[in-house]
């Protein structure tokens, strides 16, 4: 398939030491690393069939959550601003992130006392929804803020509750429809937006990646695809449910951005 314009997934490996990842609302269970970075390959290939070139980071043996690479950075089309972890232990993985998105944009850092993680960070046009998580603090958010503004974007604070980021609860499917878990997050941060609910029987289910007008989405919620099928959207299935033992989802495992 030809390139999606110049799109450019950037991805990073799945470290050998990832059964000791951070976790916050899951219990600890046997992680297969090896299915972990089989499920992770076939993700990046579902990407490169949706027109992205990857820029694929290597595993750090050291940082055990390194594959979510997503919590390093906030990208837009100006800038990009590298995070701080809200996890001491993850906070080291920026470095090589900035590195390789140095090349692509103009680098801007969140800075103690400050913490944000990409997770908590859904953007939607020139407005970013940030969640008020465990991981990142006002500090972080007022910092975003203070980075994006003279770029002409807006970031609002969303209360959250029950999971680890914001984007565990809500996702964009298309410019004005989300889908969403109410249980975790107010519905009343997103009105103005036509609102998909998971399934009941999937609450974690409402993490989808949108490539294009394209969604990769886990195998794990069909109660859920079922709903994005029905109002006619493009869904394309991976199976992550090794790498979702580490609280990781789709969108954690990539930064999309455009070169």
């Amino acid at each position: 398939m030809a390139h999606n314009g110049n799109q450019v997934a950037m991805t990073r490996g799945v470290s050998p030491a990832m059964a000791r990842c951070e976790l916050t609302h899951l219990g600890r269970q046997t992680l297969d690393v090896d299915r972990a970075e089989r499920q992770h390959a076939a993700y990046e290939v579902c990407l490169v069939s949706l027109g992205c070139r990857l820029e694929r980071l290597p595993a750090d043996p050291d940082l055990p959550d390194c594959v979510f690479i997503e919590d390093t950075a906030v990208v837009v089309a100006e800038v990009a601003v590298i995070t701080r972890p809200g996890a001491p232990s993850r906070q080291r993985e920026t470095d090589a992130v900035a590195d390789a998105l140095a090349q692509f944009r103009t680098l801007l850092r969140i800075e103690a006392p400050g913490t944000l993680d990409g997770g908590d960070v859904l953007r939607v046009g020139r407005v970013l929804y940030v969640g008020a998580s465990g991981r990142t603090n006002a500090a972080g958010i007022a910092q975003l803020t203070g980075r994006l503004q003279p770029f002409g974007y807006t970031v609002v604070s969303v209360a959250m509750s029950g999971c680890l980021h914001l984007k565990t609860a809500v996702t964009a499917v298309t410019d004005g429809t989300l889908l969403v878990n109410r249980s975790w997050v107010d519905p009343a941060a997103f009105a103005g937006f036509q609102l998909v609910d998971v399934d009941p029987a999937e609450p974690w289910g409402a993490n989808v990646l949108r490539v294009g007008d394209a969604l990769v989405y886990p195998t794990a919620f069909p109660r859920t695809r079922a709903r994005l099928e029905a109002l006619g959207l493009d869904v394309r299935l991976v199976e992550v449910d090794e790498l979702a033992k580490a609280e990781g989802a789709v969108t954690c495992c990539s930064l999309v951005l455009t070169a």
